[in-house]
Parts: structure tokens; sequence; C-alpha cells
């Protein structure tokens, strides 16, 4: 039962996001057709209308580009969280139809970081996949012994998103009090999709980097902010 580290992968994204979304931008005030408005579009233009609608809040056209990853060594503890981002699509593997026959799981660092507790850790999980085949091997099917399974075990998933739910996702799983693990996933899919649309993506994060205000009321991380300081005004940053 070897420990899963996460692995994240960016298996598909759009070949010029920028003019994706350019396009919709400009669809939206033209009379001709967007098969038009993309002959006439140049980079410069690109970034100042996407810095325009993100800083103006209105972001629908930013949701035509999306982003497929290829996620491994995340717990199911975790994707419990990854699904309630709703503007999503989803494909994980599946408990019923995947027998646990080798259970690779995720270890906690603060379980790591302390040897009593990481014997039983390790100890509990061993037992309860002990428990699992045995149910197995009775004859139990895979979907009803896996109730024995722990929050822990390593699962794989296909996450599909577009840019806008992105958006949304960054800014509350990179701020500092997301749980760690789905932070980890957080920061890894903020730098793949900062390298194929930096423009896009550049303006992604908790708002106490973004807004400078904190929405966490007396449980924030205790980071320093202007909290007078209005919405940044991302234009003048293109």
């Amino acid at each position: 039962m070897p420990e899963k580290k996460l692995k994240v992968k960016l298996i598909s994204y759009p070949k010029d996001p920028l003019r994706t979304i350019t396009a919709a931008i400009r669809q939206c005030y033209s009379s001709d057709g967007a098969s038009k408005i993309v002959k006439r579009l140049n980079k410069a233009q690109s970034r100042k209308l996407i810095a325009q609608v993100i800083s103006s809040g209105h972001t629908s056209t930013i949701e035509h580009a999306t982003f497929t990853f290829a996620i491994e060594g995340v717990s199911r503890a975790m994707t419990h969280q990854l699904v309630r981002h709703r503007i999503a699509s989803y494909s994980q593997q599946s408990q019923r139809y995947v027998t646990e026959k080798n259970l690779d799981y995720v270890i906690p660092p603060q379980v790591k970081g302390n040897k009593e507790a990481l014997a039983e850790f390790k100890k509990a999980v061993k037992a309860a996949h002990s428990s699992y085949k045995k149910l197995v091997s009775l004859g139990l099917l895979a979907e009803d012994a896996r109730f024995l399974l722990p929050n822990a075990a390593e699962t794989k998933i296909v996450v599909t998103m577009n840019a806008r739910a992105l958006y949304n996702f960054f800014q509350e799983r990179l701020c500092i009090r997301a749980q760690w693990e789905i932070r980890a996933l957080a920061a890894q899919m903020h730098q793949l999709v900062m390298k194929v649309a930096p423009e896009v993506f550049k303006y992604a994060g908790p708002t106490c980097e973004t807004e400078a205000i904190c929405w966490q009321g007396k449980r924030h991380c205790g980071k320093k902010i202007n909290r007078k300081k209005q919405k940044v005004d991302v234009r003048s940053r293109v």
C-alpha cells in the first residue's frame, strides 16, 4: 500500500484562448459575426479587452475557454471538496468497478510529522484495507466492500473547467485558509494554465491579492492587507 503523491497534467486547452475569448467579447458589441471578427483581432487589443472584462466583473465571455486536467495522487477527502465547484465536468475513478487490490493512499503532512500519529495512521489504513479484501473474498460486491475504505484512499479524476469557473476555484482554493491538499492542487493547476494562457489567468488568485480584501472575517489568516483599498483595476497592469 504505497503512499501516492499529487500529479496534475493539462491534457486539453484552447489552441488560442486569447483569440477565442476576444471574439466572444467583440461579438457582444458588433453587428458582424464572430467568424469575421476573429480576422481583424490583434494580441494587444485582446489583452486590453480581457483585462477590461475581468476588471469590470462581466466575465461570462471568458467561459468560452475550457481547460481539462488529469489529476492523480489525491485523496477521496480532497475530491469531495473539489466537486463542490459545480460549474465543471468530472469523471472520477470508480470504486465500484475498480477493485482496490492494492490500496494507495495519501498521508497528511501533519501526520507525517508525528511518528506516533504516522504509525497509527498506517495501522488504521492497513486494517481497513484488510477488512475490505476479506469482504470481497467472501463474495461481496466491491461497491459494498468500499464502505470500509478510508478518505485517505487515493483516487484519479479528470476535471474540465472554463476560465470563469477556474477564477472562482483559484479565488477560493489558493487562499491560505484552504485545506492543504486542495490548495496544492489549485497551485499546480494555476501554474499549468499560466503557461498556456497567461493573459487570461494573470489576475486570478485569492481576493487578498487581487482585490485587497478578505472575506474570511474572524477566520482570516492574519495576513496584513489594506482593507480600505478598492478592487484592483487590472487595466493598469496590461
